[in-house]
This record gives C-alpha cells, structure tokens and sequence, in this order.
C-alpha cells in the first residue's frame, strides 16, 4: 500500500519508537472532542499504524472495529480505540 508519509517516520511511529494505539491517540487533542469517527478517518484513515514490527494497517482498518460513533472526550476515545484493536487482534499486549 502506499502510504501518504512513512510509518516509521517522524510522521508516523517515529522511528519505530511509538506502536499502534499511542500513533491514533497523538493525532487528536482535548479541543478536538466531541469527536465523530467518520470525521477522524475522514482526517487520518490512510495513515499507517505500526502495530508491531511486521505489522502496519491503515487507520481505516483499525476503524472498521469501533463500535462508537461519536466520542464525548478523550478517554471515550481512548478506549473505544483498544477495545476495536484487541477485537480486530491488533493489540500486541497480553495481561498478565
């Protein structure tokens, strides 16, 4: 796919330092709330998001797993966001 900047550029994971839900929640700000999905995919759904060190999907593909239209503020955000990634198996992390 041909993503519009390098997802392991300064635009996207920064070298590869920043993974996944970190590179979705760094593209909004607590003046962006409310927030629409369809406005934040509208905005960043051709981003890439690196979701380990072989792995990187579209903004878009994260989306397609948010259950949430609208999100009131930032933690609403926040965890519609890991709730979409663990669902779509793009949470890396497991508990303990």
């Amino acid at each position: 796919m041909d993503w519009p900047h390098d997802p392991d550029g300064e635009e996207g994971s920064e070298g590869r330092r920043k993974y996944g839900h970190a590179i979705l929640a760094k593209k909004v700000s607590e003046e962006d709330f409310p927030l629409t999905a369809t406005e934040y995919v509208d905005r960043y759904g051709d981003h890439p998001v690196r979701i380990d060190y072989e792995t990187v999907v579209s903004v878009a593909d994260i989306f397609e797993y948010v259950d949430s239209e609208t999100f009131e503020d930032f933690p609403e955000f926040h965890q519609a966001l890991g709730r979409a990634m663990r669902e779509a198996d793009y949470w890396p992390y497991e508990r303990a």
